[in-house]
């Protein structure tokens, strides 16, 4: 059979970068330590193995097709209307059906330079014109991204806090980008970290999208409240959004364990506070000591930190991902998202950064 003859892909789908993970295992070490995909060391709330223990799911049976239930905690959780949200299995696939719901050839889909490289994989996956803004110091320019909006603009993809960078954009600024786009553009605030975010003029989002027809967020529970291994996600947006997107959505999207366990999660308040101290008691020692070293941290309001390797210390980002990964420490190379000479550090356990902090000692001597 000749290639000719052979399925293709519709026009642009071979021309999309496949997302590529974060390395997950080490060979040759006793013990290892995953840090590069910005997990809760937490791990879930207790709160979830009583509500599983309580609960005998028939896994023979379709879970519900709505996720009521979770959606109803989510809604009580943070005063919204039930009906205003929509879950999924991951923010990912969130973002995903509002791609496939509001865009098509022709279209255009922006996003900052170093923003969840997923943005452009939707986007190219629905045959739209992908429109990359540059950061200024590694943080989102509203100037920049509303002089990259045309006629063609659908959708605007905004990280905050941003992915790998740990930067974000205060509530006034997220104000006025929406305030610069039409009425026919979707704003989505990408808040996945909004729960560790600990300033004053920070707002994830949900005052914008109650106030206005074209504003979505979304968050996740696979990061504060870890379970990513379950793969919840929502989002909070119009009726008329929410109503488009469930046309396209497939009809049991979130499995009936994610269910219980996100409506569980998301009452245990307790426990996202001692997610919250743990990553503020860390996240400022980590900088320190990392700067101390020479190398150069990106301010980070996330539970993760990006440590870049100028060409003055000698050593490469590359070098020191090796040598960490033979200590069994797994940090995240960013050279997709346009920073070859960084790390991204998930902040882990107390035994987990210290060994990271040790190890990196010893490389940079």
């Amino acid at each position: 059979m000749s290639s000719s003859e052979r399925p293709a892909p519709k026009p642009g789908v071979m021309d999309i970068a496949a997302y590529v993970p974060g390395r997950e295992t080490a060979h040759g070490v006793a013990k290892v330590y995953k840090l590069s995909s910005n997990e809760s060391p937490l791990g879930p709330s207790p709160m979830v193995t009583e509500a599983f223990a309580a609960r005998n799911v028939d896994l023979a049976t379709y879970p519900d097709g709505s996720a009521h239930v979770l959606r109803e905690a989510i809604a009580r959780a943070y005063g919204l209307n039930p009906g205003n949200i929509l879950c999924g299995n991951g923010s990912d696939e969130l973002l995903g059906l509002l791609c496939q719901t509001y865009l098509a050839p022709g279209d255009e889909g922006v996003f900052t330079e170093h923003g969840f490289l997923v943005y452009k994989i939707q986007i190219m996956a629905q045959g739209a014109t992908p429109v990359t803004v540059p950061d200024t110091d590694l943080t989102a320019d509203v100037d920049a991204i509303l002089g990259a909006v045309t006629e063609k603009t659908k959708i605007v993809f905004l990280a905050n806090p941003n992915n790998p960078t740990g930067t974000y954009i205060p509530v006034n600024e997220v104000r006025r980008l929406h305030a610069g786009l039409p009425g026919h553009v979707i704003l989505v605030l990408d808040a996945a970290y909004a729960e560790y975010v600990r300033r004053n003029d920070y707002e994830a989002g949900i005052e914008l999208v109650s106030a206005n027809t074209n504003v979505v967020m979304t968050r996740t529970f696979s990061k504060i409240h870890g379970l990513a291994g379950l793969r919840i996600g929502w989002m909070y947006a119009h009726e008329a959004i929410v109503d488009a997107c469930n046309r396209v959505r497939g009809p049991f999207n979130v499995n009936a364990l994610a269910i219980i366990a996100g409506a569980a999660a998301i009452g245990d308040r307790a426990h996202v506070e001692r997610a919250v101290e743990h990553n503020e008691a860390w996240l400022g020692r980590v900088s320190e000591v990392l700067e101390a070293l020479g190398l150069t941290v990106t301010p980070s309001v996330g539970n993760f930190v990006l440590m870049h390797f100028p060409a003055t210390a000698g050593k490469t980002a590359a070098e020191a991902d090796e040598f960490l990964c033979s200590r069994g420490y797994i940090l995240r190379r960013v050279s997709g998202y346009g920073l070859p000479d960084a790390l991204r550090m998930t902040i882990g356990s107390e035994e987990a950064n210290l060994g990271v902090l040790d190890a990196l000692k010893e490389f940079m001597a």
